[in-house]
C-alpha cells in the first residue's frame, strides 16, 4: 500500500535518485523499440529487424527499396505495423491509466476497473452484440455505423458508468475517493449481473462473439482503427504524464496537497476523466485486456520509486512494450491459430500479481 509518509517529495527523495531509477525511462524506451521490431518481424513470413527498418525508411522516402521484397513491404505495412501501433497505443493507455488510478487511490493494487470503466464497457458491448437485431429495428440509422457499432457502444458504456460513479461519490461538490471506491464496487456488481443475464439470453453465435470480445484481441487492427483510436487517446497520453508532480503532492494527503496549492478537486476530475477516456477507448477497440493496468505500474514503481514523474511515463512505455510482446506471442505460439491476448496477459499477469502480494506481505513483516 502507499504510505502518506513515503511520497517522492519526502526528504529522503531529495538525494540523488538511484541509477536504476534514472535509467528506467531510457531502458523502457529501448525495450519498446525492440518489441516493435520483434512484433513487426515475427509471423508466418519472417521479416528481419534490419529489413523492417529498411522498409520504414523507404516509406519515409529515405531508402532505395532494394533491400527487401515487395511481399515483405506489403505484409509489414498492411498487416503487421497497424497491429503493432495499435498495441503500442492500447498498452500505453492501459498502463498510464492504471498508474493514474493507483496514484489517485494511493493504493498500488488499484486499477481503472475499480470505478467501473471496464464493467461499463463490457455491459454495453455485450448488449450491442445480443440486442443488435432489436437495436437495428428500433434505430434505422444504426446500420450506417457498421463495424463501429460495437466500439462506440463499449466507449459509451464506459463513460456512462464512470459518470454515474462520480456523481454518486460527490459530496458538497467534491468527489470523495472512498465513496467512489464503494460506488464502483456496487456498480461493477450490477453491471456484471446484467452482463451475465444478457449472456444467458444470447444465441450460440452471439455467445461466441461475446466470449471472443471479452478475451481481448488486436486482430481487427487497421490504419483507420489506429487513426480513430489515436483521436481519443492523444489527450490522455499527452496530458496524464504532466500530472506527476500533482500526484506526488496528493500522496501527502488531500489536506496537505490543498495547503501546498494543489487544487485537489480539479486533479481528481482530470485523472478520472482522462483515465476513463483512455481505458474506454482502448477496451472499445480491442476488448478486455486484464492485468496490464494493474501489474505494469506496480513493477515500474518498484524500479523507479514513488515519484510519479517517472512512474507515469514509465508505465506508458512499459505497458506498450508488454502488450506488443504479448500480442507477438499470442499470434505465433499456436500458428496458424491465434490466442486471445487476454488469456496470455492473465497467464503472465497472475503470477506477477501474486509475487507483488507476497512481496508486500514480506515487507510488512520484516
Amino acid at each position: 500500500m502507499f504510505s502518506q509518509a513515503t511520497p517522492a517529495t519526502a526528504p529522503a527523495g531529495r538525494h540523488a535518485a538511484p541509477i536504476r531509477a534514472r535509467l528506467l525511462l531510457p531502458g523502457l524506451a529501448l525495450l519498446l523499440l525492440a518489441a516493435i521490431l520483434i512484433g513487426s518481424g515475427a509471423g508466418a513470413v519472417r521479416i528481419p529487424a534490419m529489413t523492417v527498418l529498411e522498409i520504414l525508411l523507404h516509406k519515409a522516402g529515405l531508402g532505395n527499396g532494394l533491400g527487401f521484397e515487395p511481399q515483405q513491404a506489403a505484409i509489414l505495412w498492411a498487416i503487421r505495423l497497424p497491429r503493432v501501433v495499435l498495441g503500442v497505443l492500447v498498452g500505453a493507455a492501459l498502463g498510464l491509466a492504471g498508474a493514474s488510478m493507483q496514484g489517485l487511490f494511493r493504493n498500488p493494487l488499484a486499477d481503472p476497473g475499480l470505478i467501473g470503466v471496464s464493467a461499463g464497457a463490457s455491459l454495453a458491448a455485450v448488449a450491442a452484440i445480443v440486442l443488435e437485431a432489436r437495436l437495428l429495428a428500433a434505430l434505422p440509422g444504426l446500420p450506417a455505423l457498421g463495424f463501429y457499432l460495437l466500439p462506440l457502444a463499449a466507449f459509451a458504456g464506459a463513460c456512462t458508468v464512470t459518470l454515474l460513479v462520480y456523481q454518486l461519490a460527490k459530496e458538497n461538490g467534491r468527489a470523495v475517493v472512498s465513496t467512489m471506491l464503494l460506488a464502483g464496487i456496487a456498480i461493477n456488481a450490477l453491471a456484471g449481473s446484467i452482463t451475465g443475464l444478457l449472456t444467458y439470453l444470447a444465441t450460440d453465435e452471439q455467445l461466441r462473439s461475446v466470449t471472443f470480445w471479452g478475451l481481448g484481441s488486436l486482430g481487427k487492427a487497421s490504419w483507420p482503427a489506429v487513426l480513430a483510436l489515436t483521436f481519443f487517446l492523444a489527450g490522455p497520453l499527452l496530458w496524464l504524464p504532466r500530472l506527476g508532480k500533482a500526484l506526488n503532492l496528493l500522496a501527502l494527503g488531500e489536506h496537505q496537497a490543498v495547503h501546498l496549492g494543489q487544487p485537489v478537486g480539479s486533479l481528481k476530475r482530470q485523472l478520472i476523466g482522462l483515465s476513463t477516456l483512455a481505458v474506454g477507448a482502448s477496451v472499445a477497440m480491442t476488448g478486455s485486456i486484464g492485468f496490464l493496468g494493474l501489474v505494469v505500474p506496480h513493477l515500474v514503481r518498484l524500479l523507479a520509486g514513488a515519484d510519479h514523474r517517472r512512474v507515469l511515463p514509465g508505465s506508458a512505455l512499459g505497458g506498450a512494450a508488454v502488450l506488443v510482446l504479448a500480442d507477438t506471442l499470442a499470434r505465433t505460439l499456436v500458428v496458424p491459430a491465434e490466442l486471445p491476448i487476454g488469456i496470455l496477459t492473465a497467464l503472465l499477469g497472475t503470477p506477477a500479481f501474486l509475487w507483488i502480494l507476497l512481496r508486500e506481505k514480506r515487507l510488512r513483516h520484516s
